[in-house]
């Protein structure tokens, strides 16, 4: 493509407004070239972004940002909106340092009327603005658009449930793409793509089949009915769904035909009533290796355009290690059960989930299910290990409280990106998990610093048949190889307790072993936040003037470690209460002070 001839002339959503209609497929391709280009050098959330342009195009042509109120769910696919609107120019720094945000930022834009970043979230938020606009007698509507994936989340259907009665204009647009990070699962997408299979539809379906399936003719034919049958159901089958909620149903329709999204669009705001538009997308549409494999360009690194192949890190990741391990362990014990939520690929179970299918549960975008569901699985003498990110977690407190914890159930909770997690900035931070499950009681939080730590970690809390949370971070922790066993409340002296000790976990240890070794200071390793290692922190008493800890969350074993040492001094190295924005983790680490410089001073400043 030679150049941006119609995306250039696009600065301002008012220069958007300004093209004729006949611009905009020219446009759509253009900015999915752009899109192509940038984040194959910066990474980004590539294929969501690529399968909503039209969309995003059309809700620009009909609705009136930002009098009218567009919120994305997720916010993965916003990336066009943002270069409608006025940040074109900015986009190369999409999801850098003090560049533009990759998710929907109120205080980025005046058309992001609501910062997004988890799931199902959009429905709920949108009513809310609805309610609020009518309350103050304001001009313009409230749209969510949400896709298929999101809708597994039970607050997605609590904000339809809501909705559906409510007396105020709410457009929710239904982007089905058949994917959310890895492909939809669960009772409402086989509603969305596939026909009820009764016992007689499946008989005739074969014999029609193998009838057909006799040469070229007879084979397209087979497989164009197949199309057919599954336009037919995903015509039928969600308008019931939604019109019994309350909602005007319309569509399915084309997600890339810009002209019929528009005129949909604008029937929608015309009927003042809660509406759904169903829209049928591609996920990563406008690029060939994406269209392939959506799932490997959901949230990508750097990479090349021409053969799409990933920049990565020589390292193995923490998540393929303890995907390695779970598989091991379930070779071992067929008691053993993983949980996903809409994470395999993201969490390292694809290959558990390929060798143990029957041990192997993804309940979609719903942690609170997955959570409670585990706490049943265990209950019935299973041992289930639930993978899900840090940021995500947040979402299961009570049930991991209610269901897991006052019950004593043996769940082991893989607590996978803890800790400061990068680009995608402050709504995937993992830094709360340590702080909320050191208050539950009967919890053990185990807090590797190094891969091998992880293999055993995991491995003795499956074995020990209680609550547990194994957290670790982005990455790969460091190679280390202690002699000292894991286990549970014990932690390891890394170099002799001293006037000064610093006491230190997960990534932080890789931090403070040089600088401890290089002012003599003594350094150990808390294995885990909670139980605390009362018999260390004694010998800690006796001999050290001054102790500093060093974790990569809030003020969590810190405030423990006060407690426990009082009234001998003790310095806090944590993150801030302030949200931590978007940028590469060693400059947040800098930003929150968890550097090797930073521990040299407070070590220097005892020292003077």
């Amino acid at each position: 493509m030679d150049g941006y001839p119609v995306l250039d002339k696009v600065n301002s959503l008012e220069d958007f407004k300004q093209l004729k209609d006949g611009e905009l497929s020219a446009l759509a391709a253009q900015m999915r070239q752009y899109m192509i280009e940038n984040i194959s050098r910066c990474g980004g959330h590539l294929a969501s972004s690529l399968g909503a342009v039209e969309l995003t195009i059309a809700m620009h042509r009909a609705f009136d940002s930002p009098v009218d109120k567009i919120i994305f769910d997720v916010g993965h696919q916003s990336y066009a909106h943002k270069i409608l609107t006025g940040r074109r120019e900015a986009f190369c720094t999409l999801r850098q340092e003090n560049g533009i945000s990759g998710f929907p930022k109120r205080d980025e834009s005046e058309h992001d009327p609501f910062n997004t970043g988890h799931a199902s979230t959009a429905i709920s938020a949108a009513l809310g603005i609805a309610r609020a606009k009518k309350l103050r007698g304001e001009e313009g509507i409230a749209i969510a658009l949400v896709g298929d994936g999101a809708l597994t989340g039970g607050l997605a259907f609590e904000g339809l449930n809501d909705a559906g009665q409510a007396d105020v204009p709410l457009i929710v647009i239904l982007n089905d793409n058949e994917m959310s990070i890895s492909p939809n699962v669960g009772a409402l997408h086989r509603m969305l793509v596939n026909m009820r299979s009764s016992e007689q539809y499946v008989r005739l379906k074969r014999t029609v089949v193998r009838l057909l399936d006799t040469g070229i003719t007879g084979r397209w034919l087979s497989r164009h009915m197949e199309n057919f049958k599954n336009r037919v159901k995903s015509f039928l089958m969600p308008k019931r769904l939604f019109e019994d909620m309350g909602f005007l149903y319309l569509g399915p329709i084309d997600g890339h035909d810009v002209g019929e999204l528009v005129r949909m669009f604008r029937r929608a705001k015309e009927l003042r009533v809660p509406v759904i538009v169903h829209c049928v997308t591609q996920k990563g549409k406008g690029y060939a290796f994406s269209e392939r494999n959506p799932e490997k360009f959901h949230g990508v690194a750097p990479f090349s355009i021409d053969t799409g192949n990933i920049e990565s890190a020589l390292k193995k990741s923490n998540s393929s290690v303890f995907g390695e391990t779970m598989v091991a362990l379930a070779e071992k014990d067929p008691l053993l059960v993983a949980v996903s939520a809409a994470m395999p690929i993201g969490t390292g179970l694809t290959e558990f989930a390929g060798r143990f299918p029957d041990r192997f549960f993804d309940v979609g975008i719903a942690e609170e299910h997955a959570l409670t569901m585990a706490a049943g699985m265990a209950s019935g003498g299973l041992k289930p290990v639930v993978a899900i990110y840090s940021t995500f977690l947040q979402r299961g407190y009570d049930q991991i409280l209610h269901d897991i914890c006052l019950q004593k159930l043996p769940v082991v909770l893989a607590v996978d990106r803890a800790g400061l997690v990068g680009d995608d900035g402050e709504t995937h931070q993992g830094v709360y998990d340590a702080a909320f499950l050191s208050t539950m009681p009967n919890m053990t939080i185990y807090s590797p610093a190094t891969q091998q730590e992880l293999v055993h970690m995991l491995s003795l809390a499956v074995s020990r048949g209680e609550p547990a949370a194994v957290r670790y971070s982005r990455g790969s922790l460091m190679q280390a190889v202690s002699a000292q066993t894991v286990e549970k409340g014990v932690w390891e002296e890394l170099e002799p307790i001293a006037d000064q000790t610093v006491i230190a976990t997960g990534t932080m240890v890789a931090v403070a072993l040089p600088v401890a070794r290089k002012f003599g200071a003594g350094l150990i390793n808390a294995r885990t936040i909670q139980p605390l290692d009362e018999e260390m922190l004694a010998r800690v008493r006796r001999v050290s003037k001054r102790v500093v800890v060093m974790e990569e969350g809030v003020d969590c074993l810190g405030l423990r470690v006060l407690a426990a040492l009082s009234p001998l001094p003790v310095v806090r190295m944590c993150v801030p209460n302030d949200p931590v924005s978007q940028a590469c983790v060693n400059h947040q680490r800098q930003f929150c002070g968890l550097t090797a410089e930073r521990l040299e001073e407070a070590l220097s400043e005892a020292c003077g």
